[in-house]
């Protein structure tokens, strides 16, 4: 399992731990990440996803899961995620087809 978000592709980044004397070694910085159950009122189910914190509030922020892939770029979504958005948005066009 890689450590990725799965909604915004935040990922590992590299950098220095300096210290007083400004010696540079070299450290990690993980993203803060999270298991979370969300839920699409379009499809009407819940999707397990590894998400950052940072995204969960924007996803929050946007009004909900639907709404959050609705405006997301694909090529940030990992592969599973693209997979939901493509449904949720063939189930939309459906609806508005029916009514």
């Amino acid at each position: 399992m890689s450590r990725r978000c799965e909604l915004t592709g935040k990922a590992v980044m590299s950098g220095h731990l300096v210290s007083h004397s400004n010696r540079k070694t070299k450290r990690k910085f993980l993203p803060n990440l999270v298991n979370v159950t969300l839920q699409s009122d379009s499809l009407g189910r819940s999707v397990r996803l590894r998400i950052s914190a940072h995204a969960l509030r924007s996803v929050e922020h946007r009004g909900g899961l639907d709404a959050f892939l609705a405006k997301a770029k694909d090529d940030e979504l990992s592969q599973g995620v693209r997979a939901l958005k493509r449904e949720i948005e063939k189930k939309q066009i459906l609806e508005q087809a029916a009514s």
